[in-house]
């Protein structure tokens, strides 16, 4: 692949120079991912006669349980794994995914420069990590990603806190005296614990996001209701969220108003659930397709399993998830029309 690709996805300003880059990832990795390009060959797709990017075929996300997704050449220094469990239906068994990252310093590039673009520097922030699930087991892009902020962030406080939420909230309550901007990220339940046992009143310069997620330990609830429950327990005006997957290495961030918003190399369309291989307008609701083009290595063209609507600003919104896919702690489950 093309070397120069590392950094001309950070260089991407507008809608020309994202074009321009997608097709030039698109046409290498139609060459070098040999999953990608059986893919296509099975389709009858010729990549050559791809010109727009609503004429790219996106790889479904569950290849990532069945295949390694990597490029010819390339070998994996990190390989993260699915929150969700392995189950079996009438029909097939539902196996985690995995994603072979063969560039952690493109992964770090990625999510660092994400977050600053929508959050500011770490350096600046207290973050404080409420993921007791995630922590649990090995393989979480998630813990990688807070790992790194938290270290970037150099403050004493931050870093992650399992089980010990006495300890959090006492940390929380320093937050709120000393004014220091500070940010919660934590797993659903475990901050619907939090609000529980410790429900406080933060100040504005303290930022809570959800990253998802009851892991069977609660009952699921819709966003609006979740983020009802946190911003009454936590005394906060909004909930944050973030939209990630381990398949991919970008992330979207919602400020709380239920819209998603992307960094300048990320970017979601929607297909017509009856034809995959169509994309439809602003406004209509159908599966996301997500292009990730930090997703140099792998696959950069997704078609993930969550039903939403891509909006003219490229703003988006999760509404569901299709029938046959399992439910992973980066989706919340909520009601959607189709």
């Amino acid at each position: 692949m093309d070397p120069a690709l590392n950094q001309d996805i950070f260089k991407i300003t507008d809608h020309r120079t994202f074009r321009e880059t997608a097709l030039k990832v698109f046409y290498d990795q139609a060459v070098y991912c040999p999953v990608y390009r059986n893919y296509m060959n099975g389709l009858g797709i010729d990549p050559t006669g791809i010109n727009e990017l609503e004429e790219i075929p996106f790889l479904p996300v569950e290849f990532f349980k069945t295949h390694t997704v990597l490029c010819e050449g390339m070998k994996a220094e990190e390989v993260f794994e699915s929150s969700g469990t392995t189950q079996s239906t009438q029909y097939t068994q539902l196996t985690l995914s995995r994603h072979h990252i063969a560039d952690t310093t493109l992964y770090r590039r990625s999510f660092t420069e994400g977050f600053r673009h929508f959050y500011g520097a770490p350096e600046n922030l207290c973050i404080l990590a409420l993921l007791p699930s995630y922590l649990e087991r090995s393989g979480s892009s998630l813990v990688y990603m807070m790992k790194h902020l938290i270290e970037l962030s150099g403050h004493p406080d931050s870093g992650f806190y399992l089980d010990n939420l006495n300890d959090l909230s006492g940390v929380l309550r320093k937050r709120n005296a000393d004014s220091h901007p500070t940010l919660l990220v934590g797993v659903s339940f475990a901050l619907l614990d939090l609000t529980e046992h410790y429900p406080m009143k933060l100040g504005d310069h303290i930022t809570v996001m959800e990253t998802g997620g009851m892991k069977g330990r609660r009952k699921e609830l819709i966003r609006s209701e979740l983020h009802h429950q946190l911003t009454k327990g936590l005394g906060v005006k909004t909930i944050h969220s973030e939209y990630g997957m381990t398949e991919l290495l970008s992330q979207g961030y919602s400020s709380g108003d239920g819209l998603f918003r992307t960094p300048p190399w990320m970017k979601v369309l929607v297909r017509d659930p009856n034809d995959p291989l169509s994309i439809f307008p602003s406004g209509q609701t159908g599966g996301l397709n997500i292009i990730d083009l930090a997703n140099l290595h792998s696959c950069s063209f997704i078609a993930t399993g969550d039903l939403g609507k891509v909006y003219e600003d490229g703003s988006f919104e999760v509404l569901g998830r299709y029938d046959h896919s399992d439910i992973r702690g980066c989706s919340l489950l909520v009601p959607f029309l189709v």
